[in-house]
């Protein structure tokens, strides 16, 4: 069985000094003396001046500006705040998808800071309240052509292949629940 991105973190963690030659507490010392304040700049700092492999320099930059999940979490209750100020009226939108996603089976449910990954195997869905009138669905299905609602995802996320724009509650009908379905069936 796959670990969850929690688990895989953790073995990252715990690996870092053998794969990397420093602790994780090292390299966020490194990457904060840099200078570097965004994300990119950490990851292309560390890949470029000490050869860190793309994952390792990733989790270093996150832990350095504590923009992770976990980091997140210990303090937000990241879904309410995804779900807060002028996008509250989109909650139920979520709702409906989450009711939706959990009728397909087991499923894992990570809330990230600006969006909700849903794992079953591997990530089939994501859920973005990308607008305060409106929620994407994003969902991978790589063998779906797109048509009508269901649109290719574009520069939405390159993490999934379509994207579902939602406004209401009642968007989230036979149709987005079949491609949730087929999403998670192929994960």
């Amino acid at each position: 069985m796959p670990q969850s991105p929690d688990d895989m973190a953790n073995a990252m963690i715990a690996n870092f000094k053998d794969k990397t030659g420093k602790s994780l507490d090292q390299w966020i010392v490194i990457a904060k003396k840099s200078g570097a304040a965004k994300h990119g700049e950490i990851v292309k700092l560390l890949k470029a001046d000490h050869g860190m492999t793309h994952g390792f320099a990733n989790l270093v930059a996150h832990k350095t500006l504590k923009s992770d999940a976990g980091s997140l979490s210990e303090t937000t209750d990241l879904v309410a705040a995804q779900y807060a100020g002028d996008k509250v009226a989109l909650k139920p939108i979520y709702d409906a998808l989450i009711r939706a996603a959990k009728s397909c089976g087991a499923i894992e449910i990570a809330p990230k800071k600006a969006y909700v990954s849903l794992r079953r195997s591997k990530q089939f869905a994501i859920i973005q309240p990308s607008t305060k009138t409106r929620v994407d669905l994003g969902l991978n299905m790589k063998s779906e052509s797109a048509k009508g609602r269901l649109e290719i995802s574009g520069s939405f996320n390159a993490m999934v292949s379509h994207r579902v724009r939602l406004e209401k509650a009642t968007d989230v009908d036979k149709d987005i629940k079949t491609w949730i379905k087929k999403a998670w069936s192929e994960a």
